[in-house]
């Protein structure tokens, strides 16, 4: 089974695509089926996905020593173009992760999107969003997985804008597709760069291709297209300053938030820097780049989230603040450490987010934390996983955050002091904001208006297969030698650094106390209007401002090259063809003159043209007469 796995690789985004091919045109109008076709789609792949991890452990392939198969897409002159799979315990631990969350989330939205009546498109472009991530994973070089880039995009402005009769959901779809297609722009850039230089995009030929080249070049161009591949990351998986569109993209059923914030779009990001780590690691510039990027992220985002009243809105800039947490891992050269993190963080944001919908559903999509409360006495399951996700997101033992955290902090710890303090901070800020939410929404007196209530089985067994995940995920990983198996034998960090691992739990029970103090042992009510005032409160509750900013450059940059573009085409462009139409119908009144009817006015001036061409070939043929007899003198 595990060679039929591995040689039949490229069936795990075929199937989900099937599913999209079917539910589209087919069955979008029936909801059970179209839920149906699509569990049972995503239930293969991720069938296929597990046998292709076990297959990369039997058969010992590593990253240096991958599966590949490819075929001949098609021919440019000298220039041939491939599309196929590559499996190596990169693309296996992906595979694995995107189809189980996936699979999960489809589960969930049986139920979540029961009444809807766009319940079959949902799981159409899903369906597709899916498929597309998961061909990304497998490519095997950078204009395959460009391709599959743009896919996952398109799909994420559906899925977005799912509800498109509601302002707000279009808005949000159009900015995260433009927002994204700016890092896409330099991402594109950087890869016609790497065929250029390289003569090829096949990430196997360059990863051998790249040292050589160093070597005799050194880095400086190099450096030029990591910084430009970079960008396309940025966007995807919200680095500042292009984060802005991850926080709109809420407007999405929370399904989709779910798997945009866990395990597919914004995971994208950090995959493809751990894909061309050849091309990053070969520049220090661009390593450091990464990592300083990376840190001020995960501490810019954090500090945000602490003031968010929105249950979803807190999750966005937690996922931020946790993909800045990756990057700053990559950066510092913690590539399986990083990776580590990637997948820890997909089980429980997941789970975080699916509980967040919990919590929608039964408040009849209430947002806002200040009007929820004592919801741990009447949702205790949805209440339970999210203490997990809480423990396991600030890093407390035995939780799986614990693990992967201790890993990246260890590293930086010895890579960079100022970036160490950082990333401990931000640790800090991640365990507060984190347990304010829990406090506020779970925790004293309800003050909604609805009677909230447990959610159906189709929405509490994904929640507790992902509290389970999250239990046993970073235990799995610590102890079952994940760095060596990812990292191609070579961990970054084995043991646990206690120094490190003391440091941050102490912290983080430190913030757990405050904002116990704050929060919960006061009123609530006091507490909000206590730190509504104050100009720094203002600016960090509005997020630095920094949409408005955006705003305030699109309409001047934008608006006022429009209007200088306006006034040139209607000043001159305009002008100009008026100026072209008043000269053809002042020539045409000229010729119509003489289309008169009068025969003999005709006859006149036809002699009087054939007379003026007489005239005009007599002069000529005198003056050659006249230059051939000066010649023969």
């Amino acid at each position: 089974m595990f060679t039929f796995a591995l040689t039949h690789a490229y069936l795990i985004p075929l199937f989900p695509a099937i599913a999209f091919l079917i539910i589209g045109p087919f069955t979008r109008t029936e909801k059970n089926l179209s839920a149906t076709i699509a569990i049972t789609m995503m239930s293969l792949a991720f069938a296929f996905s597990v046998f292709v991890a076990l297959a990369t452990v039997n058969y010992q392939i590593t990253m240096n020593d991958p599966y590949v198969m490819k075929a001949l897409w098609a021919q440019i002159g000298d220039v041939q173009l491939t599309m196929g799979v590559l499996i190596d315990p990169l693309t296996a631990m992906m595979l694995v992760i995107v189809t189980l969350v996936s699979l999960l989330v489809y589960i969930y939205s049986v139920s979540y999107m029961e009444h809807d009546e766009g319940m079959g498109r949902f799981f159409a472009f899903i369906s597709l969003f899916s498929a597309a991530m998961l061909g990304l994973v497998v490519s095997v070089n950078f204009l395959q997985l460009y391709v599959f880039w743009e896919g996952v995009g398109l799909c994420s402005y559906l899925l977005i804008g799912f509800y498109y009769h509601k302002v707000s959901a279009r808005e949000a779809a159009k900015k995260a597709f433009i927002t994204t297609r700016i890092g896409d722009f330099g991402m594109l850039v950087g890869i016609l760069l790497v065929q250029m230089i390289f003569g090829t995009m096949d990430f196997i030929e360059l990863r051998m291709l790249v040292p050589p080249y160093v070597l005799v070049a050194g880095t400086g161009f190099l450096t030029v297209i990591g910084l430009l591949l970079f960008m396309g990351p940025i966007g995807k998986s919200g680095q500042f300053p292009l984060h802005v569109w991850l926080l709109d993209a809420m407007e999405g059923p929370t399904p989709t938030s779910a798997l945009i914030h866990a395990a597919t779009m914004v995971a994208a990001g950090v995959f493809l820097v751990a894909r061309a780590f050849f091309i990053f690691s070969e520049s220090p510039l661009v390593m450091d780049f990464i990592a300083g990027l990376g840190a001020f992220t995960a501490l810019f985002a954090a500090i945000i989230a602490v003031t968010q009243r929105k249950f979803k809105s807190v999750l966005a800039y937690s996922t931020i603040s946790q993909l800045g947490y990756m990057m700053l891992a990559v950066g510092v050269g913690a590539f399986s450490a990083s990776m580590f993190h990637l997948m820890t963080h997909a089980f429980f944001k997941a789970m975080l987010f699916l509980c967040a919908g919990a919590v929608m559903h039964a408040l009849h999509d209430e947002t806002d934390i200040t009007k929820m409360g004592g919801l741990w006495k009447k949702m205790p399951l949805t209440f339970a996983a999210m203490l997990i996700g809480v423990l396991a997101i600030s890093g407390i033992p035995p939780f799986s955050g614990f693990f992967s955290k201790d890993e990246i902090l260890a590293a930086v710890m010895h890579a960079s002091t100022p970036l160490y303090v950082i990333a401990t901070f931000t640790s800090f800020l991640t365990a507060f904001y984190m347990a304010r939410l829990l406090i506020v929404a779970f925790l004293g007196e309800s003050r909604s208006q609805y009677e909230a209530h447990e959610v159906d089985a189709f929405m509490r067994w994904p929640m507790i297969m992902l509290a389970l995940l999250t239990i046993v995920s970073g235990m799995w990983g610590y102890f079952g030698d994940f760095a060596v198996w990812i990292n191609a034998g070579v961990p970054h960090h084995a043991p646990i650094d206690w120094t490190v691992a003391g440091t941050s739990t102490v912290l983080a029970l430190i913030a757990f106390a405050a904002a116990y103090q704050i929060y919960g042992r006061h009123s609530l009510r006091a507490a909000m209007r206590a730190r509504s005032f104050g100009f720094l409160y203002r600016v960090i509750y509005n997020k630095f401002y920094i949409d408005e900013l955006y705003g305030y450059f699109r309409e001047r940059l934008v608006y006022g090259t429009a209007l200088v573009l306006r006034w040139v085409d209607e000043k001159i462009f305009d002008n100009i063809m008026i100026g072209l139409g008043a000269y053809a119908l002042a020539t045409s009144d000229l010729l119509t003159e003489s289309a008169n009817g009068q025969a003999q006015r005709y006859v006149v001036v036809f002699y009087t043209g054939v007379l003026i061409l007489l005239c005009y070939a007599l002069y000529w043929a005198i003056q050659i007469i006249a230059y051939w007899g000066g010649a023969f003198r």
